[in-house]
């Protein structure tokens, strides 16, 4: 090969190997969005799939359930002034006040500093339950407001219970 076709294929190659890399970097291939998101996609898919199939059944057999009614002796706490990084508890009490076992299948915090925790038993009619939400205070300022949703098969399926408190250094 005389050294001049070698030069043009060298180029063409460089420029190829270049345009690919271009390609490959912003994402404008398929081949470069599905290695992108595919490992956090098998990440998640791997981790939650049964625990997923698993929540979704009790949702779903919950939902199927006949309906009652639930009563919170309060719906707000007021933790006041805390220290930034402590962790403070309330346990909100709740009555079952209809007629048919009470099923509180999820409780959902509006923000990861807030933990809830909860009996996943049913709370026959008259009797009481808890609901206990943890808050960590770490790298929380000023006036803070989280909720959780409550849900169940209640009448009125879901419930918001909020707390504030005012966190210093």
């Amino acid at each position: 090969m005389n050294s001049q076709l070698k030069t043009i294929l060298l180029t063409i190659l460089t420029l190829s190997a270049l345009t690919i890399a271009i390609v490959e970097l912003t994402g404008i291939s398929r081949t470069a969005l599905i290695n992108k998101f595919s490992s956090e996609q098998e990440r998640a898919e791997t981790l939650g799939r049964e625990d997923l199939k698993s929540f979704n059944k009790f949702q779903d057999s919950v939902a199927g359930i006949p309906k009652t009614k639930i009563a919170f002796d309060d719906t707000r706490h007021n933790f006041g002034t805390i220290k930034e990084g402590a962790t403070v508890k309330h346990t909100y009490t709740f009555t079952n006040t209809g007629e048919e076992p009470l099923i509180i299948s999820d409780a959902i915090p509006t923000c990861g500093c807030t933990i809830p925790s909860f009996s996943k038993k049913p709370i026959a009619p008259g009797e009481k339950g808890h609901i206990e939400v943890a808050f960590h205070s770490a790298n929380q300022k000023g006036n803070v407001h989280k909720n959780i949703i409550i849900v169940s098969n209640a009448e009125r399926s879901k419930v918001a219970l909020s707390f504030d408190a005012q966190v210093i250094q």
